[in-house]
């Protein structure tokens, strides 16, 4: 941490008699003034770094809810509810997390099943009997690698 040096400017009477020692200006003085310059420098340019960091985990919470409905026409056990959702924000990795809410249904669902994960969307399906599933899904992180 720098210290603060206080400069005293050099005072003389009408004599010219010295009332005040001024500070001397010497190699020692203007290197901790350098020093200090350089430490100011360092830890702005930390602290600007943290901020970065900062702003994009604060930005990795920032999250997308979507709606789907899946439709089913094919009878149990099978099933072709499998429906591409695409993303109303590109992702910069697929580290992101998908968590799902079922709305309606007029049947069983099953399980809900996110695959091919992509960087603009993903795919959706349910395993159950149903023929209609509505299903709200929220989306988080996947932003900052």
């Amino acid at each position: 941490m720098y210290d603060i040096e206080k400069w005293l400017d050099e005072v003389r009477d009408q004599d010219g008699n010295i009332i005040q020692k001024g500070t001397p200006l010497s190699a020692r003085n203007m290197n901790r003034i350098e020093n200090g310059i350089y430490e100011a420098n360092l830890l702005a340019t930390m602290l600007s770094q943290y901020n970065i960091q900062q702003k994009r985990a604060l930005e990795d919470f920032e999250g997308e809810i979507g709606q789907v409905t899946l439709n089913n026409t094919e009878t149990f056990p099978f099933n072709n509810s499998i429906k591409t959702v695409a993303m109303a924000k590109q992702r910069d990795t697929l580290n992101y997390r998908i968590t799902t809410e079922v709305m309606s249904t007029d049947g069983t669902v099953g399980d809900i099943i996110i695959t091919d994960k992509q960087l603009n969307g993903f795919k959706i399906a349910f395993t159950g009997s149903a023929n209609t599933v509505t299903i709200k899904y929220y989306i988080q992180g996947g932003m900052y690698q």
